[in-house]
């Protein structure tokens, strides 16, 4: 075979890939939206109201306990991660750790990211049982953030790193300190920060292994930070292998509105993105 053959070839099953793959993403995707679609938009109250007494035997009510669930818990962890992500990025910086130290943290940092999400449920109900507690809010929280944490590093890192060095020898000229200069440098780097921040989010709005382990489930609203709690994927795990047909059409309502927040947060980071790369140096001015 010759070149030209082989780069037709290689050019078609990359093609072919692609294809494939938006092809099953459209098909997930376009299911999700038309049957959970049709039951939320018929009776959109399911997700603004209380769970009735039976409702996973009957689907009595609505599921506003698990989208309250969600909300308390991946709402802070979020915004923890994105304190140590952001303080920790800074730090790989050339400006206080070398380049190797860097890179070594970076290499954990990525097989954090690779790690199964049910693992970081499984720690943190180790440790949940090593302190005699109960699974509650509180350490659905710990374990979202836990997870959270590298997805939001590495991104705010690539960011950082990305800045343009005129940024630093700028503010290093008119003699500002290390810290103004990390301050001016993030300022620089706030579109790739904000990406990763709402792509965090989005990654612990929608898992379910990490939470099913340390905040439990319940069909209860939210009571507490050591009460038990249930997030919308564990809600769907839940009510998709019920029996009942209404539980499941609930289900699949969930999916709905679960993937339609996913959809906005991607298309959200895309917009504040270009919007704030407006003020950075070299951005559109568009």
């Amino acid at each position: 075979m010759d070149r030209y053959a082989k780069q037709r070839l290689f050019s078609a099953l990359a093609k072919g890939s692609a294809a494939l793959v938006v092809a099953v993403m459209i098909l997930v995707v376009a299911v999700t939206i038309v049957r959970g679609g049709v039951v939320f938009l018929t009776d959109p109250a399911i997700a603004f109201t209380p769970p009735g007494s039976r409702y996973m035997l009957e689907g009595d009510g609505g599921f506003l306990h698990a989208v309250l669930g969600s909300v308390f818990i991946v709402g802070p962890a979020t915004l923890v991660s994105m304190t140590l992500a952001v303080s920790t990025a800074i730090y790989l910086q050339s400006d206080y750790s070398s380049e190797r130290f860097s890179d070594v943290v970076n290499m954990f940092l990525n097989v954090l990211w690779g790690t199964p999400p049910i693992v970081y449920g499984v720690f943190v109900l180790t440790v949940i049982i090593a302190v005699g507690a109960q699974t509650s809010l509180f350490f659905g929280i710990v374990a979202i953030a836990i997870f959270q944490y590298p997805i939001m590093t590495r991104y705010t890192d690539e960011a950082l790193r990305s800045a343009p060095d005129t940024v630093r020898e700028a503010t290093y000229g008119l003699g500002a300190t290390r810290f103004e200069t990390a301050i001016m440098t993030v300022r620089a780097a706030l579109p790739g920060v904000i990406a990763g921040v709402i792509m965090g989010f989005a990654r612990g709005i929608g898992d379910a292994a990490t939470v099913l382990f340390t905040a439990g489930r319940s069909t209860n609203m939210p009571g507490g930070l050591f009460e038990p709690s249930t997030t919308l994927p564990v809600l769907i795990f839940d009510q998709a292998m019920s029996f009942n047909a209404e539980v499941r059409s609930h289900a699949y309502a969930a999916a709905f509105v679960l993937i339609v927040v996913v959809l906005g947060l991607i298309l959200a980071s895309k917009i504040l993105a270009g919007r704030y790369a407006r003020y950075t140096p070299g951005g559109r001015h568009s």
